[in-house]
């Protein structure tokens, strides 16, 4: 069955893969391109490929292999140490950007990486003003010159010792490194891109993992830099993932089937997302003003400063005062607005919500739409706006006084002032919450200590983790409770419901990892129960830990509802087992232990029998049934 199943694949894989590729080869040959379809990636991109994107991807997948331990459960990596926890526990905030939950978490951020990151490191260029490209640079000639190049190896090895002493008055010779195209590609762009992973980790509001928000800062650049390319790669991202599930499952197999989850809104990381598009947003209009006066520097005249005015630093501007066309239509306000609001809606920054406890979610859906209509408006502004005065008849030439300044204010710099504003007020939130430690209380119930990481389980109690800051707000509080299994470390301000109670009920066990760089252990929590005739369940919750069992804990009794001779049975969790008393009637409750399967039990008269995951209660004539084991619909 396995090989036929093989067999299958690589049948189906070929197959889609010659269609795939006869309609390249068909659109070629109508179009007869001679290496313009990829002139402008070389003319800006190294080879036309976007290596800092792969440098950070690289490094992600890394981090996820080897500090993650993914290289041992690729579908189940360590994730409770990884998160950004506290500013009291800096591992937490070192790894949060470049972690991620699971493998599913890590290849959507990939594959939206490749997309994102690769316009955004082709509007930043590793040739600062582009290049002209010749017939040299295709890739097909190159190929042609490997051979060639190849028998030259021994050669270039021999004068490499030269080269070597060469290379300091080269580097001097450069007017500036930054403009040196490997510096670019290898240096700037992934460290970039690291160095906003590490500082949004320290605005992180809760304990967030993943490499979103470097992706999303990603989006930020390109939707500012290159709006419309940017919109025409949303739909490129989803492309990418179609062809990489094709790949690896060509054919798939599925039946209807119950599933268990929160809202898929309330899975959006939307504070860290905001804080992406916000910084990318931002690092692009900087860019985007420097460059357009370092254009706007040269070539020009004292009679074409003072016609252009101060329109020069407009970001699309050329050295003639004015912009081009398609610069215009790239980058005009409505452009920017609206490709902010189709990426907004597509990736659900609408998504504003409150947590209430015990997995309830209240979204605010029409007021997000707003906020993210207003973030756009102000996106567009700093993007867009000239920079001429708002009040050209109050404005002075060198404002030296704020209120000098005011009056010169112009739309650019309202924008810009704005966007910071804007950035400031999703961070700031983040800042207090991460400089209280978690309580360090005992946990109820007995819990299983793995080298300073405490597992049990709980209903009902504080969550110590969403109050540790009170605010209350519009009738809403951040006391709340939670159930579910709770796993602490007070040295790495770690308290969170790693599992919940309604996930646990539908699976019936579940691995909870803990761990640290390089390591983990895993502790495994099982729910056993019986669920009384009309009378609800009755659950323990277990705690398996190198092959030795541990109660956590254990649920109110439950009564079945069935009645013979005016007496009725309950069925309790203990510690290990379950117990079954008898109860009404004359005489006094008696309790024993619930039978092992196929046998039975007589407790005041009334024979208890267990046939299977069904137990019934008999006497005389009379046969009821009084409770069955509890199923889950996850192993259904």
């Amino acid at each position: 069955m396995v090989a036929e199943a093989l067999t299958a694949d690589a049948v189906h894989l070929a197959a889609g893969g010659v269609a795939l590729a006869v309609a390249l080869a068909v659109v070629y040959f109508v179009d007869r391109p001679s290496g313009d379809w990829t002139r402008a990636l070389r003319s800006r991109l190294l080879l036309g490929v976007p290596w800092g994107t792969l440098v950070v991807m690289a490094g992600v997948v890394g981090v996820y292999l080897f500090v993650q331990s993914g290289l041992d459960n690729p579908n189940r990596p360590v994730v409770i140490p990884f998160r950004s926890w506290s500013y009291f526990y800096p591992e937490g905030l070192v790894w949060s950007s470049f972690a991620h939950a699971g493998r599913g978490h890590i290849t959507g951020n990939l594959l939206a990486a490749i997309v994102a990151g690769g316009l955004s490191e082709y509007a930043y260029g590793h040739f600062p003003d582009g290049r002209e490209v010749g017939e040299a640079d295709r890739l097909a000639v190159r190929l042609r010159r490997l051979p060639s190049r190849v028998w030259a190896l021994p050669s270039r090895a021999r004068r490499l010792p030269q080269r070597i002493r060469a290379a300091p008055g080269r580097l001097a010779a450069v007017e500036s490194p930054a403009a040196n195209p490997y510096v670019r590609a290898f240096l700037i762009v992934p460290g970039a891109a690291v160095a906003f992973g590490l500082v949004s980790a320290l605005f992180a509001l809760g304990p967030v993992i993943g490499f979103s928000v470097v992706v999303f800062a990603y989006w930020g650049f390109a939707l500012v830099s290159r709006p419309v390319a940017a919109v025409v790669a949303m739909a490129g991202t989803t492309l990418v993932g179609v062809l990489y599930d094709a790949v690896r499952v060509p054919v798939a197999f599925a039946e209807a089937s119950p599933s268990y989850g929160v809202p898929g809104w309330a899975n959006v990381a939307i504070q860290g997302h905001a804080l992406g598009v916000i910084g990318g947003a931002l690092v692009a209009v900087v860019l985007l003003r420097r460059r357009g006066r370092a254009r706007n520097g040269e070539g020009r005249s004292a009679d074409s400063d003072v016609a252009a005015g101060r329109w020069r630093h407009h970001p699309v501007a050329t050295a003639d005062g004015g912009g081009t066309r398609a610069d215009a239509t790239e980058r005009s306000a409505l452009v920017v607005f609206g490709a902010l609001l189709l990426f907004g809606a597509s990736r659900r920054l609408w998504a504003v919500y409150w947590y209430l406890g015990n997995e309830r979610y209240e979204l605010y859906r029409a007021v997000g739409v707003g906020l993210l209509a207003l973030l756009a408006a102000i996106v567009a502004v700093a993007a867009v706006s000239r920079d001429e005065p708002i009040w050209p008849a109050r404005a002075v030439p060198d404002p030296e006084t704020i209120r000098g300044g005011i009056r010169s204010a112009t739309p650019a710099a309202v924008g810009l002032l704005l966007l910071v504003a804007a950035l400031a007020v999703v961070a700031g939130p983040a800042v207090v919450p991460n400089l209280v430690a978690v309580d360090d209380g005992d946990l109820p119930g007995d819990p299983v200590e793995v080298e300073g990481y405490q597992v049990t389980y709980a209903e009902d109690v504080e969550n110590r983790l969403v109050g540790v800051v009170d605010v209350e707000a519009f009738g809403r509080s951040t006391s709340v409770n939670t159930s579910g299994v709770i796993v602490t470390n007070p040295d790495r301000e770690i308290w969170t419901t790693a599992v919940s109670k309604g996930n646990l009920a539908f699976w019936g066990y579940r691995a909870v990892d803990v761990g640290g760089t390089g390591w983990r252990e895993t502790v495994w929590v099982q729910r056993v129960g019986w669920v009384a005739a009309n009378g609800g369940p009755t659950y323990r919750v277990d705690a398996v830990r190198n092959e030795t069992r541990r109660t956590l804990f254990t649920s109110e009794p439950a009564r079945a509802e069935p009645r013979i001779d005016g007496r009725t049975v309950v069925v309790a969790a203990a510690r290990g087992s379950f117990e079954l008393t008898v109860i009404g009637g004359s005489g006094n409750n008696v309790t024993a232990p619930l039978p092992a399967a196929n046998e039975s039990v007589t407790v005041r008269g009334i024979t208890l029998v267990r046939e299977g995951d069904v137990l019934f209660a008999e006497r005389g004539e009379t046969r009821v049934r009084i409770a069955q084991r509890e199923r889950y619909e996850g192993r259904q």
